[in-house]
């Protein structure tokens, strides 16, 4: 046997990894977008991966369902500004640790490493508890209240997606230069004049990736979503956990994941502009199969 046909011979056994990984992944994929494409009689057809008929009626049905919007609304609400108080306080949180002997440092960084410990069910009870009686407070005509609100799913995302993102990003932290933030100092700038001229264009990749995993762990999130609202906050994602077994379900399912990857994939071509290209392929394909599995 030549060395050649050997050297191509050895690469087989990865070539049947990638293509198995790659079935695994877009079959599914493939599947939810044949079905979302029949018309309701055609659910009842033998299973089949062609799609021998488009039914465009499903989808202007849910892109014109009101009640449908509304929740799509509440994600993209809830989702972003989850994401940009995350970001903004694990940046500075991150900065703080790094840049700071802080007494005790060590122990509030593992401290808040262990609030992603305990299952998310274990507080549902008090939360409950907090979100409709304790902060439920009249002031004459004014009711203010954390239960079925944006603010309160926001704040609420936020501390289960902090810890994640403080520790994802004290490591891109501690690689900057402290050098850098005292010949600025030196200089004249204040603290928040370091932070916007040298970390924040230094972090601004890690950001970006910290960012859309705050944002997808928000937009995917059930339980507390399901628990915590009533009508006005009611996120995508409860939706599609009560959803009838129908042609408009895998139609829902689709548009929401669309939404999804677009934002994605936007917010990827930033990343791309301060990493390499090798780089941010890998980031972008990792967190690409990440929201196909959650979404």
């Amino acid at each position: 046997m030549s060395k050649t046909l050997r050297k191509a011979l050895s690469y087989v056994p990865t070539y049947v990894v990638w293509i198995l990984a790659t079935i695994f992944t877009v079959v599914p994929v493939w599947w939810m977008i044949v079905v979302s494409a029949r018309s309701r009689v055609e659910l009842f057809n033998a299973p089949t991966l062609i799609i021998n008929s488009f039914f465009t009626q499903n989808y202007t049905n849910v892109i014109t369902d009101r009640t449908f919007q509304g929740y799509m609304v509440n994600s993209l609400i809830v989702s972003t500004g989850n994401a940009l108080l995350v970001t903004l306080l694990a940046l500075l949180a991150t900065y703080a640790l790094s840049r700071y002997k802080l007494s005790g440092s060590d122990n509030i960084f593992f401290w808040t490493i262990t609030n992603r410990m305990a299952p998310p069910a274990a507080f549902l009870l008090p939360l409950f508890l907090m979100f409709t009686q304790v902060t439920n407070v009249k002031l004459g005509s004014l009711n203010f209240t954390l239960y079925d609100t944006h603010f309160g799913l926001i704040m609420l995302y936020c501390v289960f997606n902090l810890p994640f993102a403080i520790w994802l990003m004290k490591g891109i932290m501690d690689g900057i230069p402290i050098e850098m933030d005292e010949a600025a100092f030196v200089d004249g700038a204040t603290t928040f004049g370091v932070i916007r001229m040298i970390i924040l264009p230094l972090a601004a990749p890690g950001l970006a990736v910290t960012a859309i995993l705050s944002w997808i762990f928000a937009w995917n999130e059930y339980l507390f979503a399901a628990t915590l609202t009533s009508f006005r906050a009611r996120t995508i994602s409860e939706r599609k956990g009560f959803l009838p077994i129908n042609a408009n379900t895998f139609d829902r399912v689709f548009i929401s994941i669309v939404l999804l990857v677009a934002i994605h994939l936007l917010w990827m071509r930033f990343v791309e502009a301060f990493l390499p290209i090798e780089i941010a392929t890998l980031i972008s394909v990792v967190l690409g199969i990440f929201i196909i599995w959650k979404g």
